[in-house]
């Protein structure tokens, strides 16, 4: 890695709650609501098998077959159904919140950063003594997004080692190197 890029060292806010705890029940109901997504897809999906199913077997003319062909089957998500795990909203806003299981190290054995777009997560654990040495070292490295300020990146050690970094996200970020591409009707 080399040094000669912009680099800021985050501090770590140690808290006394468990990640586990707060963040059950918003687990739970976004694995329901997800449940459901994909119950109403099946359901869908069962339905259209069954409707192919029944158009392949029919024994009709071919203007009926015609027109059940020409039924449009796809259906084009919209990009609101597209959402990732680790942006979530926090009122008007859009944060990038990463998660790391530190919990085989101390607080003071981690260090948080970045380097230009880069964030870093280190850690690193050694202990000797006559009969044994124990070595543990933990590195995950995460590209930001564009326009993401390291000024504004927090972060946080629960009591069960669960280190949570939260990266604003300018509206920007969300839709850079998004481009719509216009469709010509000749």
């Amino acid at each position: 890695m080399a040094d000669n890029g912009n680099k800021r060292n985050i501090p770590i806010k140690l808290g006394d709650f468990s990640v586990i705890d707060t963040e059950f029940s918003s687990i739970r109901e976004r694995f329901d609501t997800e449940m459901r997504k994909m119950e109403e897809e099946m359901a869908k999906f069962r339905s259209d098998l069954m409707n192919r199913e029944s158009t392949f077997f029919e024994t009709s003319t071919a203007t009926s077959n015609a027109t059940t062909s020409a039924k449009p089957h796809a259906q084009a998500q919209s990009a609101s159904d597209i959402s990732s795990p680790l942006i979530q909203d926090e009122g008007d806003n859009k944060v990038l919140k990463l998660r790391f299981d530190v919990s085989q190290y101390a607080p003071e054995e981690i260090v948080v950063k970045t380097v230009d777009n880069k964030l870093l997560v280190h850690a690193k654990h050694q202990e000797q003594s006559d009969t044994k040495s124990v070595y543990r070292e933990y590195n995950r490295e995460f590209l930001l997004p564009k326009g993401c300020n390291p000024e504004l990146i927090k972060s946080s050690l629960s009591k069960d080692g669960v280190l949570t970094v939260d990266a604003p996200l300018p509206p920007q970020a969300l839709t850079a190197g998004e481009t719509m591409i216009p469709i010509a009707h000749n």
